[in-house]
């Protein structure tokens, strides 16, 4: 997404709030001058990559059994 500075002024609230889930570029005259982003993107996009692995018919148990088998 990207918003003027001024827009980021007035709304500052509602963009810190959005920026936890998409990057904001700030523009001025135009042209990109800052990003406002999670600093923990790289931690959520790893999260979500994991969601779907686990089988929905395998226990919290069962999973953690198989994990320290394989050590």
């Amino acid at each position: 997404m990207s918003i003027t500075a001024t827009e980021l002024k007035s709304n500052l609230g509602k963009y810190l709030l959005l920026s936890a889930t998409e990057d904001i570029y700030i523009t001025k005259n135009g042209k990109i001058i800052s990003k406002l982003t999670n600093p923990f993107q790289e931690r959520v996009d790893i999260a979500k990559s994991l969601f779907g692995i686990i089988p929905d018919d395998m226990t919290l148990e069962e999973s953690q059994n198989e994990r320290l088998d394989r050590i």
